[in-house]
């Protein structure tokens, strides 16, 4: 038998489909991220919202206990020191639902990303001169 899979068209979307407290969180962490990264496009990609600036730039999901933010191992390291009291992994971080988020600490790792995929960008357009 073949699993059912739903597949999201837009981050309205996939927002949509939790009980409104999480949609509160989730509304509030996409108004960040668009703030960090004016300039950024959003889509969803691996069935999470995403938002890319020349490549993918930081994805952010729902589950049961938390909120997963993808922001690339280069994101996690950089802010290593600050995220050690969460939850993760090489490219992710885990923030527990029942807490608030730590907003100020998303904006800067957002900016952060916009800045590295802004370098890689203008280094490859460089090389191709």
């Amino acid at each position: 038998m073949e699993g059912y899979k739903i597949t999201f068209k837009s981050i309205d979307e996939y927002i949509e489909q939790f009980p409104l407290e999480v949609q509160e969180i989730l509304n509030t962490l996409r108004k960040v991220i668009k703030e960090s990264a004016p300039d950024a496009e959003e889509k969803i990609s691996y069935q999470m919202p995403t938002f890319v600036l020349h490549r993918n730039l930081v994805h952010f999901a729902a589950y049961k206990n938390h909120i997963g933010f993808y922001p690339t191992s280069s994101g996690i390291a950089a802010f290593k020191h600050e995220l050690s009291e969460y939850k993760g992994a090489k490219g992710s971080v885990q923030f527990p639902i029942e807490r608030p988020l730590p907003y100020e600490l998303i904006k800067e790792i957002v900016k952060f990303r916009v800045a590295e995929n802004i370098k890689i960008e203008e280094a490859k357009l460089k090389k191709k001169k």
